[in-house]
């Protein structure tokens, strides 16, 4: 976006002086002198490490601005210059102005507009330095896309203000990381199937979790429920009040796995010996994910089994579905096998098998018992 001439405060006309990063050294200099000083000499390791992350922030913004501002003077005219619809742009005029938010802080981006009756701006020189249509810099963005996989929003900004000193708002870092999400299903369908080996086994598998939802973004099934029931407490659900307060969010995954060999006591060693004997378990490779909790669990392994047939269209590979014992879910892979005339080995992880043949019938079965109690309890 295009913020118009002559916008922005002194750092953008600093520039045109003989040596282009006079204002970088000057800073530089200035960190010496200090670091040479009293006050410096002073410090403890930690309270120096503190004052230079902040002043290394400031350094580095302003060679990110004398680059800048030297690109501006040396940006040469252009002759000929047409748009992508093949419109003229005979016109170029100087003195341009973006901002620009990087991960050191906002410098300011001078360059050449070019013209025509009617027409918006074009400038050349914001495709070589791809800049963003937005004002955040892509390092900014790659920040807040990372930081967003790891917890809450909130969490991201404080994320982000440690790492760069930048205070973003959450609205905007909720922007960026929708924004950093847009390809990702087009990657993923663009792509090129992952290479395997002919022995490689192809594993699918899927798994569902509640996430308590608003009002408004149930399911209307659920809502329905949500709205017959009586809370006990007016201002937070109690106990077992969840269950209508849920949308069930659906994962997927399909990676290759090399085959390995193993014995029982390779997996549950009981001894030092025989966990230094221990077979390694198989190796996991070319991993795809997704996760929805917009559609539902049909939806999301119909699109596992789609990657599965893109990765062995011919069916020659064994194929292995490893679940939680969820009936849906279950149902769901066998509908898919049939009708893609895929077989499948479907496995049922231990761990949840476990909870089911630790307890006689009727009985609560998690949590299971564990050591002696638990032998004592098992029933098949």
């Amino acid at each position: 976006m295009t913020m118009g001439r002559n916008a922005f405060d002194a750092d953008a006309g600093a520039g045109a002086s003989t040596d282009g990063f006079a204002r970088s050294r000057d800073r530089f200099e200035t960190l010496l002198e200090w670091l040479d000083g009293e006050e410096a000499g002073g410090l403890s390791h930690g309270e120096l490490e503190t004052r230079l992350s902040v002043d290394q922030r400031e350094l580095f913004r302003l060679l990110v601005q004398d680059h800048l501002d030297l690109r501006a003077l040396r940006e040469a005219r252009l002759t000929g210059v047409r748009d992508a619809d093949g419109a003229d742009r005979s016109s170029a005029e100087s003195g341009h102005s973006r901002a620009l938010r990087t991960i050191f802080g906002e410098v300011v981006v001078r360059r050449v507009a070019y013209r025509g009756r009617g027409l918006g701006n074009l400038y050349p020189a914001d495709a070589v330095l791809n800049l963003p249509t937005e004002k955040h810099s892509h390092g900014l963005r790659r920040l807040a896309a990372i930081e967003s996989t790891r917890g809450s929003f909130d969490d991201a900004v404080q994320a982000i203000e440690r790492a760069t000193g930048q205070q973003l708002g959450k609205r905007q870092v909720e922007t960026l990381a929708a924004r950093a999400a847009v390809d990702v299903e087009a990657f993923y369908a663009e792509g090129r199937a992952p290479t395997s080996e002919p022995g490689d086994v192809l594993v699918i598998s899927c798994d569902g979790k509640g996430v308590v939802m608003r009002p408004d973004a149930l399911r209307p099934a659920t809502a329905a429920a949500a709205a017959g029931a009586t809370p006990k407490l007016a201002t937070r659900l109690s106990k077992g009040e969840k269950r209508n307060r849920k949308r069930m969010a659906e994962v997927g995954t399909v990676y290759d796995a090399i085959p390995a060999v193993r014995t029982p006591t390779d997996i549950l060693p009981a001894t030092d010996e025989q966990r230094r004997d221990a077979n390694p378990g198989p190796a996991t490779r070319n991993k795809w994910l997704v996760a929805s909790v917009v559609d539902d669990a049909a939806s999301v392994i119909t699109q596992i089994f789609d990657e599965a047939d893109r990765r062995d269209p011919d069916h020659h590979r064994t194929w292995v579905a490893l679940v939680d014992g969820n009936n849906h879910q279950i149902q769901r892979i066998h509908a898919e096998t049939q009708t893609r005339n895929a077989p499948v080995t479907i496995v049922i992880d231990i761990i949840h098998v476990l909870e089911y043949l630790s307890a006689p019938r009727g009985a609560a079965p998690y949590p299971p018992p564990s050591g002696e109690r638990l032998e004592e309890c098992l029933w098949v």
